[in-house]
Formats: C-alpha cells, sequence, structure tokens
C-alpha cells in the first residue's frame, strides 16, 4: 500500500528535500542541486509564482519515505502556446511501478482539477532548470545544471503511457584538430564585414551592469520558439543574475556588439562545479565553498551554459564568432573538455556547428507527454 500526501509541513519540506539525497547516496554520478535553491521554491515569494502554480507530493510506505513528485502548472507558457499543460518535474522513486502509479496519478488529478488536459515533462519552472528525464548515459557524471536519474525512471513513465515528445542529447567537445583554422578564418571575416567587435568590461559585474538588459532581450527573441522556454520576468532576471556573478569568469563568457555598441550575439561558459558540489552534497558548508571557489578558479571541465544570436543575424553566419571563442577555451591546456549540456536533436544548425569540433555524444534525455482528456 502506498500513502500519497501533499506536502505542506516543514518537515514534509525537508522530507522532499533530502529523498534524492538518499535515494542517490554513494552514486558516483549524481549531482545534486544546491540545497539552498531548492529551498525557495516554498516560499511564498518566490520570484516563478507571479507564473506559475505548483503542488508537491510525497509517496510512503509503511511510514517510509519511497518518493516524490511535483506538478507545475506554467501559465506563461500556456498562453504563450495556447495549450492546457501541467509539467512534472522532479520525480524520484524508488524501482517500483505501484509508487510511480500513486505520484503521477496525484499529479494528474491535480491537473485536471485545474482544467489542464495535458502533463508534460520532466520541465521545470522555465527551461533554466533542470529538464528531461535521462534515458542513455547512466554511467557518465551529471553536470551541475542537469538532473541524473536511475536507468528504471523511463520504463517507470512509459508503463504509465507517456511517449516521447522531443528529445536532447549532450556532448563532450573537444577543440579542433591541429592546424584547422577554418572557424577563426570564418570569424575574422563575419566580424569585419558587419563591422562587429567584441564587448569589454574590466569585471564581471561591469560586464553585468553593461549587456545583461541586452542579453536578456536577445534571449527573449532567440529562444521564444525554443521548446519549454518563457518569457522572462524580472524575479527569472535577477535570480539569474545573482547565480551568474556566482560562477562566471570573463575568460569564458563574450559579447557581439556591432559599432553602436549593441549586442548581436552572446555566449556563456561555467567551469564546471558538478564534483565540489557532489562532495559537499548540495550544502555549502565553509569546506563546500571552499571546493566551489577553488573549481571556479581551477577548472578543469567547461560547462556551455548560453548561447544566443539576434534572429536578425541568424543567417549571416555569426555563430561562427561563438564558435571560435570556445575553441580558444578549449586551447587552453588546462581545460580537458566541455559540456554542452541539453541540444535539442532537431536543432540541426546547433547539433551540426559541434562537427567542426572533437564531438562525443554521451547522453540523451526526453521529454514526455500524455493526453488527460
Amino acid at each position: 500500500m502506498v500513502d500519497i500526501r501533499e506536502v505542506c509541513t516543514r518537515k514534509d519540506i525537508r522530507e522532499f528535500l533530502n529523498f534524492p539525497l538518499r535515494l542517490y547516496k554513494d552514486n558516483p554520478y549524481f549531482v545534486p542541486p544546491l540545497y539552498g535553491d531548492e529551498l525557495q521554491m516554498f516560499k511564498k515569494n518566490y520570484h516563478y509564482y507571479t507564473t506559475c502554480e505548483t503542488v508537491f507530493y510525497l509517496a510512503s510506505r509503511e511510514g517510509k519515505t519511497v518518493g516524490r513528485i511535483q506538478g507545475i502548472l506554467q501559465k506563461a507558457s500556456n498562453e504563450k502556446r495556447n495549450e492546457k499543460r501541467v509539467r512534472f518535474t522532479r520525480f524520484d522513486s524508488i524501482d517500483d511501478q505501484e509508487v510511480a502509479n500513486a505520484l503521477f496519478g496525484a499529479v494528474e488529478k491535480w491537473a485536471l482539477s485545474k482544467g489542464m488536459d495535458t502533463i508534460v515533462g520532466p520541465l521545470g519552472f522555465s527551461d533554466l532548470e533542470r529538464e528531461g528525464l535521462l534515458i542513455d548515459g547512466f554511467d557518465q557524471l551529471s553536470t551541475f545544471e542537469e538532473q541524473y536519474n536511475y536507468d528504471y525512471y523511463p520504463k517507470l513513465i512509459s508503463n504509465l503511457g507517456y511517449e516521447k515528445e522531443v528529445d536532447w542529447t549532450e556532448s563532450k567537445i573537444f577543440p579542433p584538430p591541429e592546424g584547422d583554422d577554418s572557424l577563426d578564418k570564418m570569424s575574422d571575416y563575419v566580424m569585419k564585414r558587419y563591422n562587429l567587435h567584441v564587448g569589454e568590461a574590466p569585471n564581471i559585474r561591469k560586464w553585468l551592469d553593461k549587456y545583461q538588459d541586452q542579453f536578456f532581450d536577445i534571449m527573449d527573441k532567440a529562444y521564444a520558439n525554443i521548446y519549454g522556454t518563457v518569457p522572462f520576468t524580472e524575479g527569472m532576471k535577477r535570480g539569474l543574475v545573482s547565480n551568474f556573478k556566482l560562477i562566471i569568469d570573463l575568460k569564458h563568457v563574450a559579447v557581439v556588439v556591432d559599432e553602436n555598441d549593441k549586442v548581436v550575439c552572446f555566449g556563456l561558459c561555467f567551469p564546471s562545479i558538478a564534483k565540489p558540489i557532489q562532495k559537499c552534497k548540495g550544502h555549502l558548508t565553509p569546506l563546500g565553498i571552499i571546493r566551489l571557489l577553488w573549481a571556479i578558479k581551477h577548472p578543469h571541465v567547461i560547462d556551455l551554459a548560453l548561447v544566443g544570436v539576434d534572429p536578425d543575424m541568424a543567417n549571416m553566419g555569426i555563430s561562427a564568432v561563438v564558435a571560435a571563442g570556445l575553441k580558444r577555451i578549449l586551447r587552453d591546456p588546462k581545460i580537458e573538455y566541455a559540456e554542452t549540456n541539453l541540444n535539442l536533436e532537431d536543432n540541426h544548425q546547433i547539433q551540426n556547428l559541434w562537427k567542426r569540433f572533437g564531438e562525443v555524444k554521451h547522453k540523451r534525455r526526453r521529454s514526455y507527454v500524455k493526453k488527460l482528456v
């Protein structure tokens, strides 16, 4: 017998956040989110609640927690796409179909009570959160930006009638072969032809002050039709900038601007912080902070975070400029490789871009969908 209860008390909140830490204890590939960041979801003034409603459930058997799940009604996404969808996310469970049935049944019932007709996921409040269920690459270390799950999860979800909606791939990117300067030549040509240059600032704070507004404008335009995206709210912007200040290094970011200092494209990379976060189990203890700062200052792996090109210039070869910048980062002998994080499998522009590098596709993720009525 599986009991389902909605998360309402402080004790339940702690259990919801701690369950995956126990489930994946000693798993060498799981990287937890920051505990403090996850705790923000349970505050009434959480910035996503201007456009979202949410519910959290725990599953227990004989008094022991055996699973969890979250449902999200992302109103901005539904309005944008004229849909009636609820998203599921933060699904974690023991390998037991009865537990999965009970958890998804609770979210589906909640979705119907809100007048929705479809459930989809794993998707978070926005595409800035962890999304997609790992379906291949279970023996690979997760990045901090994405979620790891056991190999039995796809079976549990498929058995409930959920089907593929989209897949993402993830790749390790290595430098192009020595002597291949085609990216540099193409980048130089594009920069000269359109009178572009790299935007500069003395430090990351001034870089953000100078370019963040244009950065978000480009993001909204460039990502408008990308699966799962929602328009930026002021709260989302503040949260993202706050996180940027902690882990961004000027060596790993770039904006390209025109003669009027208008941003036409950008690329953001983060030093991989997966291992220090894994060691501290998502809790930023004093020792955890020291490990985190060391990883930021001495990275061996770079995570590709965000790339955006002004749609008005999308077909003018601007992506070559971003690729040439990544090539320069990868030429650093201390950098072993870059992780792409999620690329939609049918995003041929980005998929073709990686063919210019040494590429190893090592993970695949899926978003599932199920009609409820």
